[in-house]
């Protein structure tokens, strides 16, 4: 199908459905309203998806990549009716029916992104994935720490890591994530990788990192450098 763009019309209604499907609403997601044309609109360019699952968030992430990197539209990443658009074509594997046939959406910006909001924009689960895969272009399995989890639940090490974007941005932290919490044979997340524990994300991410910050410059930092610094408790994440 040709991508399209929401309006703020079908954003509405879109969230609208949204809400309804969390007080035990229709299962079925408001398809009609991906062409139609009061809710609507066509972007510049096209861009034609297909509808498929996904491994992970790496693998939606690179599909998605690849339809959009050739595709000449100049902010991507930020275009919320878009990405608005494509969960709701997607959105039977953003939000699958689970156990007792019931969907759980969660909060609203999983499925509509907040563009000017980094704190926010970084839940969308085809959003999210998307622009770390494209800040990591060069080398995107530098980055299968926040990328490696199913699409649909990104879990802890996904929470206190992509919700910072100074960590994001930086190769050798995002390298030194990947190091630490994905199997580097099946490439899922290791065991415990989302725990509150020590060596856990958040200890990396609020205690660790800041720590590191005041005395290093990280951008200038080499996984391997990171590595050998890391205090005992990441240790069983390292063997």
């Amino acid at each position: 199908m040709r991508v399209r763009r929401l309006t703020e019309a079908g954003i509405t209604t879109f969230a609208g459905w949204l809400e309804t499907l969390k007080a035990g609403g229709q299962l079925q997601a408001p398809t009609a309203l991906l062409e139609d044309s009061l809710n609507t609109e066509a972007i510049a360019a096209e861009v034609e998806v297909e509808s498929r699952s996904f491994a992970n968030r790496f693998e939606a992430a690179e599909y998605l990549y690849m339809r959009f990197s050739t595709s000449g539209l100049s902010d991507v990443e930020g275009d919320r009716g878009l990405w608005a658009w494509l969960s709701l074509f997607y959105f039977d594997t953003v939000c699958p029916i689970g156990k007792g046939g019931v969907r759980k959406p969660g909060a609203l910006p999983r499925h509509v992104p907040e563009p000017g909001n980094w704190r926010r924009y970084y839940r969308h689960l085809l959003a999210g994935p998307y622009r770390i895969y494209r800040a990591h272009r060069d080398d995107p399995k530098r980055a299968m720490g926040l990328l490696c989890q199913p699409l649909n639940t990104p879990g802890d090490v996904v929470e206190q890591i992509a919700s910072r974007q100074e960590l994001v941005t930086n190769r050798g932290i995002m390298a030194l994530a990947t190091r630490l919490y994905v199997d580097p044979i099946t490439q899922k997340q290791k065991r415990r990788a989302g725990a509150k524990g020590g060596g856990s994300a958040l200890r990396l991410a609020s205690d660790v990192i800041e720590q590191f910050d005041l005395t290093w410059d990280l951008y200038a930092a080499t996984v391997d450098e990171l590595v050998a610094v890391m205090p005992q408790e990441f240790g069983k994440f390292l063997e």
